[in-house]
């Protein structure tokens, strides 16, 4: 089976001490848009769970100032992860 592509969203969510990311899902598409989104492949599904708990857990204490900060580092990561791959 090849690569699946996915775009990630995320709820945040207003706190006392800035904006916080949680309740990341994956949403399967065949035309990956990384303007709108933030998109990535993964090899498998196990892959994909696998992503899914490293963003839960990398941002689950990081606070933002605002909703494009907060866009901009899930992307950051997504794409740093990927160089690693």
């Amino acid at each position: 089976m090849g690569e699946m592509f996915y775009q990630i969203s995320w709820t945040t969510l207003p706190g006392l001490r800035g904006l916080s990311c949680s309740e990341f899902r994956v949403t399967a598409t065949v035309a990956p848009d990384p303007v709108r989104g933030v998109a990535v492949d993964c090899a498998s599904e196990a892959e994909r769970d696998e992503l899914l708990a490293e963003l839960e857990a990398h941002f689950g204490t990081q606070r933002f100032l605002n909703t494009a900060a907060a866009f901009d580092a899930v992307k950051d990561y997504v794409a740093l992860r990927a160089t690693r791959r």
